[in-house]
């Protein structure tokens, strides 16, 4: 088969991950460094990879896929994954708020930050933050956290964290960056917070939007709805990875997906004969 990889981020959003220690065949490897071996792999076969965004897809007797340039294909397989939820609150586009502490912590060697969340993301999020700032805020709505058993307890017994539970961010202040957060439950006697910067870590979005133009079905939370062999609703159309309906969102996972997917589409355009297609 000839193929065509685009995507508008090499790699995706696990390049922006400090720590991967669940993939089988690395003990401990960063996200960039796991993306470029897969990446590099992939490039001793015959395929061509393009760094393009895809704007639309739309279908025919081909699919044809458009972003600077449109490209037509005989089947087609998703894997555009998730982007980060953003805080919807007043402030929060204020320099110092952030989404990735692996692309912006060493900005805060020595001082004080915040990670918003309890998620095991947001767990990641600030250990790697405590490598830089001298005191680190884990901020979370709910009762108690929730990360894989191994980071909670790394949460726990760091001396530069501190969690502060039941608590929600109602605003984000500051002259022209972040200079305090306003809260709903007072700290030491305080609504008041005041931190260097704000690491939002409270979810992701699936990145589905395309999808749906050509009719494939998704979920309440907008994830691809796939079976066992990644097929979606849409005739020769495949899906992969953390923008469809699986339980554990996982880079082993989606890889597993993804050759699901690759299997499949193999199948389909050799079934229905869609040589040449268009």
């Amino acid at each position: 088969m000839k193929t065509l990889v685009l995507g508008d981020v090499p790699g995706g959003t696990i390049t922006t991950t400090h720590v991967v220690e669940n993939y089988p065949g690395f003990t401990s490897v960063t996200g960039k460094e796991l993306a470029d071996a897969i990446q590099e792999h992939a490039q001793v076969y015959d395929i061509e990879i393009k760094q393009e965004k895809v704007l639309k897809i739309e279908k025919n007797e081909c699919f044809f896929v458009s972003g600077r340039n449109t490209y037509k294909g005989k089947t087609i397989i998703i894997a555009t994954g998730t982007e980060y939820k953003r805080l919807d609150i007043k402030g929060a586009d204020l320099p110092g708020v952030h989404y990735c502490a692996l692309c912006d912590g060493p900005l805060y060697t020595g001082r004080t930050v915040a990670v918003v969340g309890g998620s095991d993301s947001a767990a990641k999020e600030a250990l790697l933050l405590s490598e830089f700032a001298q005191k680190v805020f884990l901020i979370y709505r709910g009762n108690e956290l929730h990360p894989e058993p191994v980071n909670l307890n790394r949460v726990r017994t760091n001396e530069k964290i501190e969690v502060i539970t039941n608590t929600n961010i109602l605003e984000i202040q500051g002259e022209k960056r972040v200079q305090k957060l306003i809260l709903d439950n007072p700290y030491n006697g305080s609504t008041q917070f005041s931190v260097d910067g704000l690491f939002v870590a409270i979810g992701l979005v699936p990145l589905s939007g395309i999808a749906k133009d050509i009719g494939v079905n998704t979920n309440e939370r907008h994830e691809i709805i796939i079976d066992k062999n990644s097929k979606t609703n849409v005739e020769g159309v495949f899906a992969a990875g953390d923008v469809t309906n699986t339980d554990f969102k996982q880079a082993i996972i989606g890889a597993a997906q993804g050759v699901t997917a690759a299997y499949q589409a193999y199948e389909y355009a050799k079934k229905k004969k869609v040589y040449p297609c268009g």
